[in-house]
């Protein structure tokens, strides 16, 4: 087969919830003539297969065997990335599942009608051994028959197809096992707890796939068209680039988009978490899923609903729930050989005491089924992806993205955070800082300065009319408008000859007093831009900008700093501008730095010890954020932000880069509880069993509820940052 002929097919399965289900799909699919490669997501619940058959038949087929179901199947045409999801290799053991997504009634689900008939059947053996004790062997044996015929078929399909070593293998030579020493009843209810420990495992699981689902939820179904001056209501999935919506106040947005007119207040918290509603006007970006409030907008779709941010966020974060932890592949390894291990352990407590000591039979080939069922490595191999999935889930709800449990485990580790300033530690616009009189009002200065700036997209026009926007003045008309060889613009406004340019414009037309000269340098000292108003060649006022930082900058700086991480600005601005802006933010600063300059001082700091996190937009930092050990992008949602590095802050706030330490530690520290838990547990009930204090009951118990335990310890990670 070439890379020509292989067609790239994606498949959704129901039921495969965990890292064991995923490992028994993968070794199954291998196994199938004209199969190149598996990439299988247990936490997105999909299958991707790169083949050469004619048609899918021949792997929905097997997927079915193992007690899946297929519930959707689209060929891709792409190549699959061999390094993104599981790895190729065949593992030799395995743990499967037949329940449904629990997203409704779990009584409803396959496996959730199997429990019920076990128990049931359980019950009226209990029932029935009591009113006739001759039928009591006879009765157990049914009831254990309802739940262990559908364990038992799956195991032998997957020892078939490459998983000898499932739990369903355990379960079935320990139910069968324990029926010929006489154990029947126990065997009975063995199989019923194993059940109702799988039920509760996959409800507990499917919280942590539906908590990243939900947020495509937030989409409206329908949107309401502007076309040919006419409102109509059409599906929010139709809506093409470029098209325009109207939003009303209160209802959702339905697509990516920008302000075209109106202005409102955004509520934001449902995507971002942002606690209070942000005003935004014309040309400004709104999310999908985000709240208008109190007023109409008129709206130009940015992407399709394929492409918005949210249905993105969804898809990369289902493909970094793929990528795995260091902890996580360690713990594959060692699960890969712990199983068969187990069943040699078993097999010898089994056989030996009796054999060389004179032990009794029955005794000993009861503990050695007690051990089989203990040494079942779920709990073990559950515990890294199920703390890893439900921590990317809660980090992108609240705009953290982060491709992946490596970079997740990564970024707990650092010890030195070097920021960009422009569009990272600063909002990337420039803003009024100052309006200084020269002897006119200081509001008559910014009105004659906008009326001139009236229509102008240039970044410090748009700072000087978002000022006067904020200050409600109302702009007279500027007429004959031109500009000053780039230096400046001058008008007629109120009939009066109106400059604005920078001060040495300004000087080329009339002198500037020594104190007005000395002003404008401690503007210029303090980082910056000023601009002088003449009115009639007279000296009227001057406007500072700046491009100032983030609201919360200082707040996130200081919360690393706290953490014991050191903070250093790396920026290609002007030494005096860099500086101003890192005395007011209290961060260490180097200026005037090209992009390989950046990538050099990375290379350094990693010399010296460093762990080092680099903070950018995505785009002139691209050297040193792949050169760090963490690469971190500084946007709102852009492509760029989403694709460049190892994690993204969606939503702009330095702050978030403190919160994605605080998760990744938290989420290591998850997982070593859960790792104690489950070799714990094991280890206790070992010990116990051994010495004929617990027995197939408890052994049972100390599986499917270390499982239990280690999942429901995990989902208290979809719990939102602290930071």
């Amino acid at each position: 087969m070439t890379q020509e002929t292989l067609v790239t097919t994606r498949m959704r399965i129901e039921g495969m919830d965990c890292a064991f289900c995923a490992i028994k799909i993968e070794n199954a699919l291998k196994r199938v003539a004209g199969v190149a490669e598996v990439n299988v997501s247990a936490t997105g619940g999909t299958v991707i297969v790169k083949h050469d058959l004619p048609d899918t038949e021949t792997l929905r087929v097997r997927i079915v065997a193992l007690g899946y179901k297929v519930i959707g199947t689209e060929h891709v045409f792409a190549k699959v990335d061999p390094t993104v999801g599981q790895s190729t290799h065949a593992h030799q053991d395995g743990h499967s599942h037949d329940h449904g997504p629990i997203d409704g009634s779990w009584w409803r689900t396959s496996k959730g009608l199997l429990t019920i008939a076990s128990g049931s059947a359980l019950a009226a053996a209990f029932l029935l051994g009591k009113a006739f004790p001759a039928t009591e062997r006879w009765a157990f044996l049914i009831a254990m028959l309802v739940g262990l015929i559908p364990i038992g078929r799956r195991a032998i399909s997957a020892a078939l197809t490459g998983t000898p070593f499932s739990i369903e293998m355990l379960m079935t030579i320990a139910a069968i096992g324990a029926v010929f020493i006489g154990a029947t009843e126990e065997a009975a209810a063995v199989v019923f707890l194993f059940l109702i420990g799988e039920l509760l495992e996959g409800v507990a699981a499917s919280r942590a796939r539906a908590s990243i689902q939900s947020l495509t939820e937030l989409i409206p179904k329908t949107a309401r068209l502007e076309e040919n001056g006419q409102v109509r209501e059409v599906q929010a999935d139709t809506l093409a680039v470029s098209a325009m919506i109207q939003v009303r106040p209160g209802d959702r947005i339905p697509a990516d988009g920008i302000i075209v007119s109106g202005e409102s207040s955004i509520d934001e918290a449902p995507v971002s978490g942002e606690s209070m509603p942000i005003r935004k006007g014309p040309q400004q970006s709104l999310f999908a899923g985000t709240i208008n409030g109190d007023g109409l907008l008129s709206v130009r779709v940015t992407a399709a609903a394929a492409d918005n941010t949210i249905a993105r966020v969804v898809r990369l974060v289902e493909e970094a729930q793929e990528s795995k932890a260091p902890t996580e592949r360690f713990i594959d390894r060692f699960s890969r050989y712990y199983t068969p291990g187990v069943v040699v352990v078993a097999t010898l407590i089994a056989t030996l005491p009796p054999l060389l000591m004179g032990g009794t039979w029955n005794e000993w080939i009861y503990k050695g089924l007690a051990i089989l069922l203990i040494g079942c490595p779920c709990a073990l191999v559950i515990s890294t992806p199920a703390a890893i999935a439900a921590s990317l889930s809660a980090g992108a709800r609240r705009g953290l993205l982060l491709k992946g449990g490596a970079v997740l485990e990564q970024i707990g580790k650092i010890t030195m955070a070097c920021f960009d300033k422009t569009g990272t530690l600063t909002a990337g616009k420039p803003q009024v800082t100052d309006i200084v009189s020269f002897g006119t009002a200081e509001a008559d200065v910014l009105r004659v300065a906008a009326a001139l700036e009236s229509g102008s997209s240039h970044p410090l026009a748009t700072a000087i009319l978002a000022k006067a926007s904020e200050q409600k003045l109302s702009l007279p008309q500027a007429s004959d408008s031109q500009a000053i060889g780039g230096k400046g613009v001058r008008a007629t406004v109120d009939g009066k000859q109106i400059v604005l340019g920078s001060p040495r414009a300004a000087g080329d037309i009339t002198a500037l007093s020594d104190e007005q000269n000395s002003r404008i340098v401690a503007l210029n000292d303090e980082g910056k831009t000023v601009s002088v108003v003449l009115i009639d060649r007279v000296p009227a006022g001057a406007i500072a900008m700046r491009d100032e930082p983030r609201p919360d900058a200082a707040r996130g700086l200081k919360l690393l700093a706290d953490i014991g991480i050191r903070t250093l600005m790396l920026t290609g601005d002007n030494r005096r501008t860099a500086a101003a802006i890192g005395k007011q933010l209290g961060i260490e600063v180097q200026a005037e730095l090209l992009p390989q300059d950046k990538q050099r001082i990375v290379g350094e700091l990693q010399k010296e010890g460093f762990s080092v996190a680099k903070v950018g937009d995505g785009i002139n930092d691209a050297p040193a954020l792949a050169a760090a050990d963490v690469g971190i992008a500084m946007g709102g949602g852009t492509d760029v932000a989403l694709e460049t590095a190892d994690a993204a802050v969606l939503h702009g706030r330095v702050a978030d880069v403190a919160a994605m330490v605080d998760l990744s530690k938290r989420t290591m520290l998850n997982i070593k509880q859960n790792i104690t838990v489950a070799l714990g547990l094991k280890a206790v009930f070992l010990v116990t069993t051994v010495a004929g204090v617990t027995g197939l009951w408890p052994a049972i118990l100390a599986d499917t509820g270390a499982t239990v335990v280690v999942t429901l310890n995990a989902l208290r990670l979809l719990k939102p940052p602290r930071i």
